[in-house]
């Protein structure tokens, strides 16, 4: 097996789920995102150990290939498809009983004549009608959510679910972005009031995320919908910074270790460059570590200058432009605790011995901690730990 893996701990992951579950308002449901193969976790694994933990009776994927892969893998709870799918996907929907996201009278109109194809009795399929209250992404404005809702429940072989919105800037703590999210909730509020004025179930209504769920307990409806804090990380570090404040009792742990080991030492002189474009001259005679990881496994190319890897207890920083298979790191001059084969951790949970985390990469690269996570690729394969 290749030496460059992430290791899953799931029992970080069980912590974190179930710290969601102690701060989620009595009665919620809990929708699991393990879109993008569980933001890089392996969404198999995530939703088997969910299964385990118990109580967990959604979750979410952005597309219909993520739900047939945990159908396949015998996930039989709920799987909500966030983003919208074409007229081909729908009998896979219907086949692997995924609840889809829908809006417009259009799309609404094609699904209903696609499940009437496909169902020759009077079973009806589950759908989620989205509202856009702020995201400016799908949905249906609030003002058309009653006669969209209608188009749904009128359908022989369609059923509405539920409703959802998706918040904007929940994760930010200025006034102006907490007014926005309160404008958002109170036009979801309007979307379901219009719906139930048709004389119809709005079924279970969702709008919290990550933030939300943690920033604004009032707005957890029937059902939240936890994204990267399940991972161990939370949306911003100004967020991490305010809900420390606010919830000292919260607390989550990184999931995922990505690691590699040192597979050449090499002795360079002063002057020497290293890797592309001849960016980095070594200062002085060193030695450089070799690591099988490049960007092709996700390290970012962008990381470097700047980023540090963790090798028996110390960081030492990577060198030159990271490559698409390896990278280099400057470990010091006939170093005694850097040898052939040590254990390199890139980043990960204290338990896995790194001095780094994703969101200090993300800090290097310009980015988020849902960039990193999601880039490290199916190369890498992910251990359960």
């Amino acid at each position: 097996m290749r030496c460059t893996k992430a290791v899953i701990y799931s029992e970080n992951l069980k912590y974190n789920l179930q710290q969601i579950k102690n701060h989620v308002k009595p009665g919620a449901e809990i929708c699991v995102a393990v879109k993008a193969d569980s933001y890089g976790h392996s969404a198999v694994a995530t939703a088997r150990i969910a299964h385990e933990l118990g109580g967990i009776n959604w979750f979410a994927v952005a597309t219909v290939d993520e739900g047939i892969e945990l159908r396949d893998s015998g996930i039989t709870e709920n799987i909500l498809v966030l983003s919208l799918c074409v007229p081909e996907e729908f009998p896979s929907l219907f086949a692997y009983k995924l609840t889809p996201f829908s809006f417009g009278k259009e799309y609404i109109t094609a699904l209903s004549a696609a499940a009437d194809l496909y169902f020759e009795d009077n079973k009806k399929h589950d759908v989620f009608l989205a509202v856009d209250t702020g995201m400016g992404r799908i949905g249906c404005y609030p003002e058309e959510a009653g006669e969209q809702a209608e188009l749904i429940s009128s359908s022989k072989h369609l059923a509405l679910k539920g409703m959802a919105t998706h918040f904007c800037v929940s994760d930010g703590i200025s006034s102006d972005a907490q007014a926005f999210t309160r404008e958002q909730y109170e036009k979801f509020c309007t979307a379901v009031e219009n719906v139930k004025a048709r004389g119809i179930n709005p079924g279970i209504c969702s709008c919290g995320n990550s933030a939300a769920i943690m920033n604004n307990f009032d707005m957890h409806f029937d059902m939240v919908r936890p994204g990267i804090i399940t991972y161990g990380y939370y949306p911003s570090e100004v967020t991490k910074e305010y809900l420390h404040s606010v919830h000292k009792d919260f607390d989550i742990k990184p999931v995922m270790a990505v690691e590699t080991q040192v597979v050449a030492i090499r002795h360079f002189p002063k002057g020497k460059s290293v890797s592309y474009g001849r960016t980095y001259e070594c200062p002085e005679d060193t030695d450089i570590a070799i690591l099988p990881i490049g960007y092709a496994d996700g390290l970012l190319r962008r990381f470097s200058p700047g980023m540090e890897v963790t090798i028996n207890g110390r960081k030492y920083p990577v060198c030159g432009r990271i490559c698409m298979d390896q990278c280099m790191v400057n470990i010091g001059k006939d170093n005694p605790d850097v040898k052939l084969w040590d254990r390199v951790v890139i980043f990960g949970p204290e338990e896995s011995g790194a001095l780094t985390t994703a969101d200090d990469l993300a800090k290097i690269g310009n980015t988020i901690s849902y960039e990193v996570l999601t880039s490290i690729s199916k190369r890498v394969k992910r251990i359960i730990f």
